[in-house]
């Protein structure tokens, strides 16, 4: 076999036609490459792989159509077929030549990735699944090539049987819709010709095992069904006198059985043991919130998909894959719309979109729009709009939390007092916590109603009335849950001192300062505090900042054996941190005579244990904590924050609001220099200069 491919890798260089194909590959594969990733600064070179794959319908008919072909025309095919090696020997070495050259364009080309690095952040383990995906692509494309050139003497209809062959294997997907958009019988049976389907797997970035096996068995298949091509024209054998390594029918149909059956096994095994997310942003893995809360489900849930199994969404398809497979209480049912157009009807009056959810329950049911699964932005400057998240998971957690929910729980957030209202992305973080909420002034009540599952009141302007602040102290003697955050205000709040004071809490003088680089950005006014472990800080500790800007310390008392309060510290600074006095007219950061002295707390929660029950607030000190621009400094961390202290308030065991998961990364800063250089070198230099070598060598061979 060693023999076979060296003589057919020696002969692919000197016949020029083995570099002619690196050269044409390493061509488009530039080009594209200059297009999406130098040009445009798309991070992501699956875009280029999956634009240059239908290029292997016309190099490998071309690489692959005289392997076979001209052996057998030219009559030299009996000199190796008379070899002391077997047919498949022979097959495995010419096929491994192949594969070789194929190997050489995919393998300069995973440099590729690595110089976008420089420029940006690129999802590295996208990038190199999908050079797998190509490669696979490739190998399979190549391993069809030769059995159509051993079919045959002629080089020009085995390139065009094989152009043919692969063109009917990417196309595939398209012909079975055409053929029934629900599928039948027949293109289950085509659908086992699918190369494009598989691919695509690989490029949404997950390591899917059943492509790979699906890619290598179809191989190994093509392989085994050109040896028999040969070896029925190396043997006469009749049924009764069949010998292992002849040419049989029987051979190739248990084959055909065998990788049918293997493909369906790997089919029915787990998603969570065949598919590795390689996702930068884990588009496809559930967090550990929707773990814990699967695991917790002891009620049975149905997810109706409205579409056909066979149309789905292959990214949230994979995702309620992994819904179905870690809890055995969550059932998926697809639904063709075409065939029952009105099941949606029973669960709503609106309209619904193809690929929506139904999620249903013994108790209630939830529809999920197809429109809210992805989020989109608008680009003014083009009229176009982009998808910029995926919140298929945050989705599907909120509606199972929703239709197993024995009732909603009610927010108070209050207003009079100039609080800051929370913005759309807030709000919608509640939603998905599946909290109603609503806004309350005081003074349009005798006492907060009973129906609160918790008060907020978000950094009010001014301070709280005489009356008002008697309504919240009233309420926490009542064992009621408040979740105070302040900031700092030139005018005197003693009102909303008392309720600090309450719990025994009180409000160091002037803005925090960090001494400690690791704990700021940018400036020491921006503080990063250490963030504590604990209910409220699940899924951030130990995972993100917290941005918590023109922060005040919490000053915490020192609690006796005997106290009836307790505090829990959620944030805190630095020892090095101190509180500036009159920061308004500082001019340089230092401390000053008078300043206190950090550590402080900027996240405190106090319970009081009262006559019958207990009082809890959760404080935090920097009134800008909970917008979208301090939020998203951190990637959402602080908006989790925010639903995780509501979600404990309201005594959910988990919070069930998933952040929406980033669909892309940053475009990547190239200058138009760097474009010109690396575009010279991969669309130029490297595809003629490998055709120049492949002419020289052709050329000095002709002369001799």
């Amino acid at each position: 076999m060693l023999a076979i491919y060296k003589k057919e890798l020696r002969s692919y260089f000197h016949s020029f036609i083995g570099l002619l194909f690196i050269g044409v590959s390493l061509f488009f594969i530039g080009l594209y490459y200059l297009v999406y990733c130098l040009m445009y600064g798309y991070p992501y070179f699956s875009y280029v792989i999956n634009s240059v794959i239908v290029l292997f319908m016309l190099t490998v008919p071309v690489l692959t159509m005289r392997i076979m072909a001209e052996e057998r025309r030219s009559k030299t095919d009996q000199l190796i077929l008379t070899a002391p090696i077997t047919v498949g020997q022979i097959v495995m070495g010419k096929f491994l030549a192949l594969v070789t050259i194929l190997a050489v364009p995919t393998l300069i080309s995973a440099f590729y990735p690595l110089i976008l690095l420089k420029f940006g952040s690129v999802p590295l383990g996208e990038s190199y699944l999908a050079l797998l995906a190509f490669f696979l692509y490739g190998m399979v494309s190549i391993a069809i090539g030769i059995l159509v050139s051993s079919l045959t003497e002629s080089q020009v209809i085995a390139a065009v049987l094989g152009f043919v062959l692969l063109f009917v294997g990417y196309m595939m997907p398209s012909l079975c819709s055409l053929i029934s958009s629900s599928g039948n019988w027949l293109t289950n049976i085509l659908s086992l010709y699918d190369l494009y389907t598989p691919f695509v797997l690989l490029l949404n970035g997950t390591l899917d095992v059943g492509s790979v096996v699906y890619y290598v068995s179809l191989t190994a298949l093509v392989l085994f069904l050109t040896t028999q091509s040969i070896q029925k024209r190396r043997y006469s054998v009749s049924v009764k006198t069949l010998k292992t390594g002849a040419y049989s029918s029987g051979m190739i149909v248990a084959a055909l059985a065998i990788t049918i059956v293997v493909n369906l096994l790997v089919g029915q095994l787990p998603s969570t043991w065949t598919s590795l997310d390689l996702t930068s942003n884990k588009l496809y893995s559930l967090t550990d919130q929707t773990k814990e809360f699967l695991e917790g489900m002891d009620e049975d849930v149905t997810i109706y998909v409205l579409v056909s199994e066979e149309n789905e969404d292959s990214m949230l398809g994979q995702t309620l894959d992994r819904y179905e497979a870690m809890s055995e209480h969550v059932t998926v049912q697809y639904v063709d719309p075409i065939q029952n157009p009105l099941f949606y009807s029973q669960y709503t009056s609106s309209s619904v979109s193809t690929n929506s959810l139904i999620v249903v329950s013994d108790k209630r049911s939830k529809v999920i729009d197809a429109n809210d699964i992805y989020v989109t932005s608008y680009d003014y400057s083009s009229y176009s709009s982009s998808v910029t998240g995926y919140d298929g998971e945050g989705q599907i957690t909120s509606a199972l939390d929703y239709v197993l929910s024995d009732d909603i729980p009610l927010v108070y957030m209050t207003e009079g007092h100039g609080e800051l209202s929370l913005s759309s992305s807030f709000e919608s973080s509640l939603d998905k916590e599946n909290v109603e909420y609503s806004t309350i002034n005081l003074m349009d009540y005798e006492a907060v109603p009973e129906s609160a599952a918790c008060l907020v009141i978000n950094a009010p302007s001014s301070d709280l009335s005489e009356d008002d602040k008697d309504k919240v102290i009233a309420y926490l003697e009542q064992g009621g849950k408040v979740i105070l955050i302040v900031g700092y205000r030139e005018v005197e709040t003693p009102n909303l001192d008392a309720v600090l004071a309450y719990m025994d809490l009180s409000i160091a003088e002037g803005l925090v300062v960090e001494e400690d680089q690791s704990n700021y950005y940018q400036s020491p006014f921006y503080v990063l505090p250490t963030v504590v472990a604990s209910a409220y800080t699940s899924g951030i500790y130990g995972n993100y900042y917290i941005f918590a800007p023109y922060s005040q310390g919490i000053l915490v008392p020192e609690t006796e054996d005997d106290s009836d309060v307790s505090y829990t510290t959620l944030l805190t600074t630095s020892s090095s941190a101190y509180s500036m006095r009159n920061f308004e007219s500082a001019t340089e950061f230092g401390r000053q005579e008078g300043d206190a002295e950090g550590p402080f707390a900027l996240g405190v929660e106090a319970v009081k244990t009262l006559d019958e029950g207990e009082a809890t607030m959760v404080v935090y000190s920097s009134d800008q904590m909970f917008t979208d621009t301090a939020s998203q400094m951190v990637g959402g961390s602080n908006q989790m924050l925010f639903t995780n202290t509501v979600s404990h308030f309201v005594d959910h065991e988990t919070s069930v609001s998933i952040p929406v998961k980033d669909y892309e990364v940053s475009t990547l800063m190239l200058s138009s220099s760097n474009i010109l250089v690396l575009g010279m070198i991969t669309v130029i230099i490297l595809p003629v200069g490998s055709l120049v070598i492949g002419f020289v060598i052709w050329f000095r061979r002709r002369k001799k």
